[in-house]
């Protein structure tokens, strides 16, 4: 089976999104260093002007930039606009970004909110075609969280894998979010 996260085409998001997602990146399981070469393009980033289609849910906008925040590890600024989404989205990068701080705790916390999001079905699926089985059937962030945890910094082929799957995870989203928000 081929790799899924190759199947993510930056171009289908416009221009500006596709700025911020070339070159790939394949973020640490921990808070990373933020990518300084982004910030200007991020700072600017307007998600009601600049998702390449128009906006019909500024929410769901908005969840997209707390995701391109996250991509570059500029976890406060992703912090601040998901804390501020009341949906499951809002939650679920939420929950990404503590995992990462690392705060695994709260990062259950909020996996606890999104409840059973309608990508896990696929991430599910692609985390086992990249070479992650998790425990049992389905998506259990519980699980990944713990995951994380364990080989964080490992520098292990384990370690590599969860990467693989947190950027499958974080492209599934951020897809489900930019269909959302435009028309």
């Amino acid at each position: 089976m081929s790799d899924p996260t190759t199947r993510f085409d930056p171009a289908s998001y416009g221009s500006a999104v596709a700025a911020l997602l070339t070159p790939p990146r394949l973020a640490d399981l921990g808070p990373g260093a933020p990518n300084a070469a982004a910030k200007p393009l991020l700072s600017k980033f307007d998600p009601a002007a600049d998702l390449g289609r128009p906006v019909r849910d500024r929410q769901m906008a908005r969840a997209c930039l707390a995701g391109l925040w996250l991509y570059h590890d500029f976890l406060d600024e992703s912090h601040a606009i998901s804390q501020d989404l009341p949906s499951a989205e809002g939650s679920f990068w939420h929950a990404i970004l503590h995992r990462r701080e690392p705060d695994a705790g709260n990062s259950k916390y909020w996996w606890r909110r999104v409840g059973a999001h309608p990508v896990f079905a696929e991430l599910a699926q692609d985390a086992a075609a990249l070479g992650y089985s998790g425990k049992g059937a389905g998506w259990d962030p519980f699980a990944f969280v713990d995951a994380c945890e364990e080989h964080r910094d490992s520098g292990g082929a384990a370690e590599q894998v969860l990467k693989r799957v947190q950027v499958r995870e974080w492209q599934l989203l951020f897809d489900w979010c930019y269909r959302r928000a435009v028309m």
